[in-house]
């Protein structure tokens, strides 16, 4: 109740705000473009702070922000916290064409024609031709009003050329607007430049203060999806405690469900321990396996133990899970997983144990060849992400029965081919699957 009443003053003083823009779309020329764009940023932030609802009303404020700028006096620009909100307008989602129409009808020079060319270019495509341009631009206006979005898509820009470049605009966007929309925006792209060049600890570090700060964030399924696929490709460098560490500032309602997306992809990408360790956080956070988020878990962790010696329990196990738990991409991954394990548990045809004593080359390749379960990507969020309207932008299973003597009979041929072709099947089964 203490947490409502927190967010329940801000809310209020931000409807309270609301008449003065709907004043102003009505024709009241006199409210300044700076006063309608805090009523804006407000939106924006209410929204990354968990309240989806405000979303029509950014809708709202946009478009109101948009008219009154076409029709204000341009003497208004004499007040340069009108001609920065104009800029940070463009910047948040606003129509690119107004910007232009703003800028060609400024015969007195209100606006710095070095940025307004950047981010005409920018708005229509074409950031990288001014990236450097750009990252000027941001250090030059680094303490002013605009300079935590400048950084924000400066940033946007630099990370075809320099991660490292790009990462540190992001820190200084997000360190100059904290609990903004800026801010969430900037942590976020800072977890997929980390998961992308590999720097794991800094990734979590962020990873961290987003779940910190924007856990309710309408963009936090995006953000899941970045999380799971650092620890899914750099298992060997997380520590689970870390894992559990960072998790725990989610309710655990949304632990589990981030434990489950980390089972899933951890098992389609063969990374058993981390699978088990996570359908195992699942199972205790969903109480026992009588309910669907615990039947999953316990799919999940079957499907981590089918490259283990306990196969053949998996095997059962994963069978047993009613299809009214599992979704249809979860029963393809299940029918797949089946298909490896009989692989692996059938008993080879005792005729193909016997051989000949005459090598050959061929045979010798077909010794040292290995199937391969295809390691698919991890599926995106179970929800669809919203738009974001800142700066905007396997484990391998031997065939079983080869062996290194050559002049195979008929039927091991044939075994080889026959496993060749299912494996064949669950290669399509999985790119079905990861698309």
């Amino acid at each position: 109740m203490a947490r409502l009443h927190r967010h329940l003053l801000p809310l209020l003083l931000g409807l309270a705000a609301i008449p003065s823009a709907a004043a102003c779309a009505e024709g009241e020329e006199n409210t300044a473009p700076y006063k309608m764009l805090r009523s804006l940023q407000f939106v924006q932030d209410s929204v990354v702070l968990g309240d989806h609802s405000a979303a029509e009303m950014q809708r709202f404020m946009l478009g109101t922000i948009d008219k009154r700028l076409r029709s204000l006096d341009p003497s208004v620009f004499d007040d340069d916290r009108n001609v920065d909100a104009a800029l940070i307008y463009a910047m948040s989602g606003g129509n690119p064409q107004t910007l232009e129409y703003l800028v060609s009808r400024d015969v007195n020079g209100y606006f710095d024609n070095r940025v307004t060319d950047i981010l005409r270019k920018y708005l229509s495509g074409k950031g990288l031709l001014v990236a450097k341009s750009l990252t000027d631009a941001a250090d030059e206006y680094k303490d002013k009003r605009i300079g935590p979005y400048l950084a924000l898509v400066s940033a946007n820009v630099t990370l075809a050329s320099g991660p490292a470049n790009a990462l540190k605009l992001y820190d200084r966007a997000r360190l100059n607007a904290p609990g903004t929309i800026v801010e969430e925006a900037a942590l976020r792209r800072s977890v997929a430049i980390c998961v992308d060049a590999g720097m794991v600890d800094k990734g979590l570090e962020y990873s961290q203060r987003y779940i910190r700060r924007y856990l309710h964030s309408p963009y936090a399924s995006q953000f899941a999806d970045l999380f799971v696929k650092l620890l899914v490709d750099h298992d060997h460098q997380v520590k689970p405690e870390d894992v559990v560490s960072i998790l725990s500032f989610m309710d655990e309602a949304r632990q589990r469900e981030v434990y489950l997306r980390i089972a899933r992809a951890a098992a389609i990408a063969g990374k058993s321990e981390l699978a088990r360790m996570s359908a195992a956080r699942a199972q205790a956070l969903a109480g026992n396996a009588d309910n669907a988020f615990g039947a999953l878990a316990d799919f999940y962790g079957g499907m981590a133990a089918i490259p283990t010696d306990k196969i053949n329990a998996a095997a059962k196990n994963i069978d047993t899970i009613a299809d009214s738990d599992l979704s249809p991409r979860d029963k393809a991954l299940r029918a797949a997983a089946k298909s490896v394990a009989e692989q692996v548990l059938r008993a080879p045809d005792p005729a193909s144990l016997t051989q000949g004593s005459t090598p050959r080359s061929d045979d010798r390749e077909m010794t040292s060849e290995q199937a391969d379960v295809p390691q698919a990507a991890e599926h995106g969020g179970e929800h669809d992400a919203a738009q974001d309207p800142v700066a905007g932008d396997a484990a391998s299973v031997p065939i079983s029965g080869a062996s290194g003597q050559k002049d195979a009979d008929p039927s091991f041929s044939s075994f080889v081919t026959s496993s060749r072709s299912q494996l064949d099947e669950i290669d399509g089964l999985l790119n079905k699957e990861s698309n």
